[in-house]
């Protein structure tokens, strides 16, 4: 591994550093951010026209020949893009990066359910229907029904670190909601000392003011750490009822060295039971001094995460300037992170002397350069048969929807829809009807909804 110059060291410092208390998106200049993730503001306000139908202008004609699940797999180039950052860092099988460029052939609208939320991170379905809907810099959550009428703000939450990448983050309804009103989230918990992810569960008491009731925090990222980056922060749930969790390192130097650090939560993906307790087939659990929450280790961001049709776990993590992963976290397994990856630092100065290690995991797919993946499906509706078993991935620098096409656990083919809309999609969730919602990261961030036209 190539070690950085002190000057370099000092500069990244400063860039992981940036605690700008006022967490109001600021103008995207063209240049890359950290994690491309900066939100763009707008106008502020709601249009006038919320709720209305729109027809996607990107939809492609009908002869537009992609094949079918019967046919032959895609070829052709790849979706426009511009050149690697790093082109000395060969794929490391056929298809790992750059697959074909596909085209939907089943036409869609895009309905806006509401708008006028605050840089909005992430939705979950109630059982009626309606949606759990988290603000990220303010902390707040709203309940939105499927007419885009939006509840007061949930009362009882915890304060949150609203700062940077901050906030209040995932939302989970949990597996027993109906016994149990239990719903759960994660957040950067202030911290004497700096900050961390927390999860957290409660009772959802439902009303015209709806409120949460008996909060227990059941999972704390540690160490505690003073950065406004990298926190990660879904949630996902398995069949078996376990809870997966998300991890980032914290970008700044002193996190990225522990990423595949066993006595750190830094960088990792974490499995626990839904009272906060550890399951005892966790695969570090008898490790002397590891963290027996660990499920696997060496990840950099991981603000994406989803269950395929077997229901195992796929998640999709931020590279820097280059080498945004696919990936399918398996137990104690070793994803890399810093060591080996397809990317570079912001000021383009090598990380990482080579892509592969032996006892590191390659990713299934990397963009170089990135999309800046945000929330994540795996396709399991009949709205769109044409999309079953597909990944759908929010796209911040993208400003796309990502659609991957994956045959054995390999993309065969990639699509960018919704481009003209010129926005950035920081989640994607499949409804309970199996229409994929989307919401935007702006300041006055939307609701969407993707229904067959």
């Amino acid at each position: 591994m190539r070690f950085l110059s002190m000057p370099l060291i000092v500069a990244a410092l400063l860039v992981g550093c940036n605690d700008d208390p006022d967490p109001t998106p600021t103008p995207d200049s063209g240049t890359p951010q950290q994690d491309s993730g900066t939100p763009q503001p707008d106008a502020g306000n709601p249009p006038e026209d919320a709720g209305t139908q729109e027809p996607d202008a990107g939809v492609p004609p009908e002869d537009a020949g992609t094949p079918d699940d019967a046919g032959t797999l895609p070829s052709g180039p790849p979706v426009p893009q511009g050149p690697p950052n790093v082109p000395e860092f060969p794929p490391a099988f056929p298809g790992q990066t750059r697959a074909p460029a596909i085209q939907s052939q089943t036409q869609f609208m895009v309905v806006e359910v509401t708008s006028g939320i605050r840089n909005p991170w992430a939705i979950a379905f109630l059982p009626d229907q309606r949606m759990l809907v988290t603000e990220k810099p303010t902390g707040r959550l709203y309940i939105v029904t499927q007419e885009g009428v939006k509840s007061p703000a949930v009362t009882g939450l915890p304060t949150v670190d609203g700062r940077g990448q901050g906030g209040l983050l995932d939302v989970e309804v949990g597996p027993d909601y109906a016994e149990s009103r239990l719903i759960y989230w994660t957040y950067a918990e202030p911290r004497q000392g700096g900050n961390g992810l927390a999860v957290a569960r409660a009772k959802l008491v439902d009303g015209a003011q709806p409120a949460v009731e008996n909060v227990q925090v059941i999972f704390r990222m540690m160490p505690t750490l003073e950065s406004t980056l990298h926190s990660g922060g879904r949630l996902v749930f398995a069949p078996d009822g376990k809870l997966f969790v998300t991890l980032g390192e914290r970008s700044i130097l002193a996190g990225r060295a522990q990423a595949q650090d066993v006595k750190s939560h830094f960088g990792k993906v974490v499995r626990i039971n839904p009272d906060g307790s550890v399951p005892q087939d966790n695969p570090y659990v008898n490790t002397p001094e590891a963290k027996p929450e660990i499920w696997s280790v060496g990840h950099r961001n991981i603000l994406s995460a989803a269950l395929d049709g077997q229901g195992r776990l796929w998640i999709v993590e931020m590279g820097p300037q280059g080498g945004d992963e696919l990936n399918r976290p398996e137990a104690g397994k070793d994803y890399g992170w810093p060591t080996i990856g397809y990317g570079e630092e912001y000021s383009g100065a090598p990380i990482h002397d080579s892509p592969t290690r032996a006892g590191m995991e390659q990713p299934v797919y990397y963009w170089d350069p990135v999309i800046a993946p945000s929330g994540m499906t795996i396709y399991s509706g009949t709205l769109f048969p044409e999309w079953r078993n597909d990944i759908f991935v929010g796209g911040l620098a993208a400003q796309a929807l990502v659609r991957l096409m994956v045959r054995n656990d390999r993309v065969v083919g990639e699509e960018h829809l919704l481009l003209n809309r010129k926005e950035r999609i920081r989640e994607v969730v499949q409804g309970p009807e199996g229409a994929l919602y989307l919401l935007t990261d702006a300041t006055n961030g939307k609701v969407l909804k993707v229904l067959p036209r």
